[in-house]
């Protein structure tokens, strides 16, 4: 049975699509249980939704980088006593470069919070959510997920791949106990994503037909896992992308991949 007023728990909330989740759920009655580092961003961000929304909203910053962080959360939920009727791991970042660019630390970090983080999450918040026969989870990958490896940002679209066989079997694991799961699949999205991983001036080149604002990302995210659906790529030419590269031949595909991805990654050929 839906609670009348769930409670939703959403990673990287600060900015970009974490904040247009808040924002949209909280439009629809949720209570939000916020978490990202920048605690200044979440304060001002749970101000706006109280009094826009009358939303019941709880403040957790953490870095889900440092691996004791998701069960610290989780045990600070089990501490205020709120129960997460809707997981959305969105927290995420890609890392500039090829795999030897960087020093594995940084590496490690970014898989810590890509990979392992929303699947520990979920292991430890599907329990409740299957007890109480509801629960909804959306787990933030990317159309990239489906494409072709790139030379650059290495370990992102692995992750992202990863997130949809994992969303496809939680959803066969735990959708007759009334939780649905759900890997949203955006293209390219206006947010702050790209300043983080300093392509911002590549991406600007790129035409705005190929850009989904984060609210309509999220408004297609919440539909699809409504609806039931396992994986959802959003924006009709995303989905077209993705169509003719899983009809191309592999070498073909990986060729033109690399081909259009020296024009907003940051690799080397």
């Amino acid at each position: 049975m839906t609670p009348t007023r769930p409670l939703s728990l959403v990673t990287g909330a600060s900015a970009g699509i974490g904040a247009a989740f808040a924002r949209a759920l909280a439009s629809r009655g949720h209570d939000l249980v916020l978490t990202a580092r920048r605690v200044d961003r979440l304060e001002s961000l749970a101000g706006e939704l109280r009094e826009k929304h009358g939303a019941a909203v709880t403040v957790l910053p953490c870095d889900l980088a440092d691996t004791s962080a998701p069960k610290q959360l989780t045990d600070a939920l089990d501490a205020r006593q709120l129960k997460v009727d809707w997981l959305i791991n969105n927290a995420g970042y890609g890392v500039p470069g090829t795999l030897v660019d960087s020093a594995w630390e940084i590496h490690a970090d970014s898989l810590q919070v890509l990979l392992t983080a929303p699947t520990e999450l979920a292991r430890r918040l599907l329990p409740g959510m299957r007890n109480r026969g509801y629960g909804r989870v959306i787990n933030v990958a990317s159309l990239a997920g489906f494409l072709p490896g790139t030379s650059g940002h290495t370990l992102y679209a692995a992750t992202k791949s990863y997130l949809i066989k994992l969303s496809q079997s939680l959803m066969l694991e735990n959708q007759a106990a009334g939780v649905n799961v759900c890997a949203l699949c955006p293209g390219f999205t206006r947010s702050e994503f790209h300043d983080v991983t300093g392509t911002r001036e590549k991406m600007n080149k790129l035409p705005d037909y190929m850009w989904l604002s984060a609210e309509e990302v999220v408004r297609q995210g919440i539909d699809a896992v409504e609806r039931g659906d396992a994986v959802y790529v959003t924006g009709r030419l995303n989905r077209i992308i993705k169509a003719v590269f899983e009809l191309m031949p592999d070498r073909l595909a990986l060729a033109l991949s690399a081909k259009q991805s020296s024009r907003y990654r940051n690799g080397h050929d």
